[in-house]
């Protein structure tokens, strides 16, 4: 599994992820000339279709296999130490396992193993924030049945989700769910349990998908804040409580979460890529912290750098040992946008009047790398026309 790449004067990036999340990174370091290689895990993964960097199909993208990858990539390729990128947990947890080997042939800041994982779990990030002082909704971890007894401390609604990422899970329940009481917590929890007992149960903060914050950042290994972004959400998908539809610079509020972020990040000694999700009370008018996103990018990680802000670029650049760029001015105001979710959020919610206010940048489509764009179209005739045919089958049995 030999790579040379011809400008080997410069590190290669080694992007490692399939989805539009790591899509994201590889343009936003290709565009700029770093060698970039990309690793995926599925022969049908987007960033596949770019026209930037170099592509390779692993068997996998996490575990012993993974790690065993990285080492026999390094030892058949030359050139300076590669700068590893992340774009999914799972990625992460086997990387922050395996740190020593994977250290050793790549360059990768984390923070300690433990500390990281703490991050990465919902119940021990909310005990560290509590203890550092920051702003943050009351939580109840449930264990087992017995915990359902603490849901009287909370006030309702809440929101019940996963303490961690769970495949299992992931397959058969909702991202989260928006409960109205005890006794309906108590009912999902009795359905949820037999796959995963380890549930957190969160105060609801009040507010829509619009209220929803984010701040990305990369804090080098020596502490030093290197790039920061704010950004709010439009849309959500599942409303409310999912992932990021569509987005857009939060530069009014720039500033203060900036601060929140860093300062909490600072405190409990975390290094590397991350941001924090925070949503903004409409009575108060205050920022909560909902949950960090530690050692990988972030689904929405291009909207920095459609606005001005490259954070990958600056974090390679910072890592290679090579000038920053100067910081642009906030003036940009463009929305990142997941087309098909967003369209999906847009029926369960009505239309946003944000969307028609600035210009609007699509995650898969660019007029200069329209690959990955096309092969979302060939994908999606191919689930309608095996739709058709399902249903069809299903008639003339009928």
């Amino acid at each position: 599994m030999k790579f040379n790449h011809k400008q080997q004067s410069l590190p290669t990036a080694i992007v490692v992820g399939n989805g539009t999340n790591a899509l994201g990174v590889v343009r936003s370091l290709g565009r700029h000339g770093v060698p970039v290689l990309s690793i995926v895990d599925h022969p049908d993964a987007i960033p596949l279709r770019s026209r930037f960097g170099v592509k390779q199909v692993w068997p996998a993208i996490a575990g012993e296999l993974f790690v065993e990858q990285l080492e026999s990539l390094a030892a058949t390729s030359s050139g300076p130490t590669p700068i590893l990128f992340m774009t999914e947990e799972k990625t992460v947890t086997t990387v922050s396992e395996a740190r020593t080997r994977v250290q050793a042939v790549t360059r990768i800041v984390l923070p300690e193993h433990q500390r990281l994982m703490s991050l990465m779990h919902k119940q021990r990030f909310q005990s560290l924030a509590e203890q550092t002082g920051a702003l943050i909704p009351r939580v109840v971890h449930l264990k087992c049945e017995a915990d359902l007894s603490k849901l009287i401390d909370l006030r309702f609604p809440c929101v019940l989700k996963p303490a961690y990422k769970h495949h299992d899970y992931g397959i058969r329940f909702k991202k989260a769910y928006v409960i109205k009481s005890a006794h309906e917590a108590a009912l999902l929890y009795e359905e949820i349990a037999p796959v995963l007992a380890d549930i957190v149960v969160q105060e609801w903060v009040e507010g829509g998908d619009d209220d929803i914050y984010f701040n990305l950042q990369y804090i080098g290994e020596d502490g030093r804040l290197v790039v920061s972004f704010p950004g709010r959400k439009i849309r959500s998908w599942p409303p409310r409580i999912g992932g990021t539809a569509s987005c857009l610079p939060a530069w009014e509020h720039a500033e203060e979460l900036e601060k929140l972020t860093y300062s909490f990040f600072r405190k409990v000694d975390f290094v590397g890529m991350g941001s924090m999700e925070f949503k903004r009370d409409r009575h108060d008018g205050r920022f909560y912290m909902i949950e960090p996103t530690v050692a990988r990018t972030d689904f929405q990680e291009e909207v920095a750098t459609i606005n001005g802000v490259n954070l990958p670029l600056a974090a390679y650049r910072y890592e290679a040992g090579l000038l920053q760029i100067e910081k642009p001015s906030p003036s940009s105001m463009r929305i990142w946008r997941d087309t098909v979710i967003d369209r999906w959020s847009q029926v369960a919610q009505g239309e946003n009047a944000e969307l028609d206010r600035y210009p609007t940048c699509d995650s898969l489509w660019r007029w200069d790398d329209p690959g990955p764009w096309f092969q979302s179209i060939q994908q999606r005739i191919k689930w309608r026309w095996r739709a058709l045919t399902d249903r069809a089958s299903r008639l003339s049995q009928s």
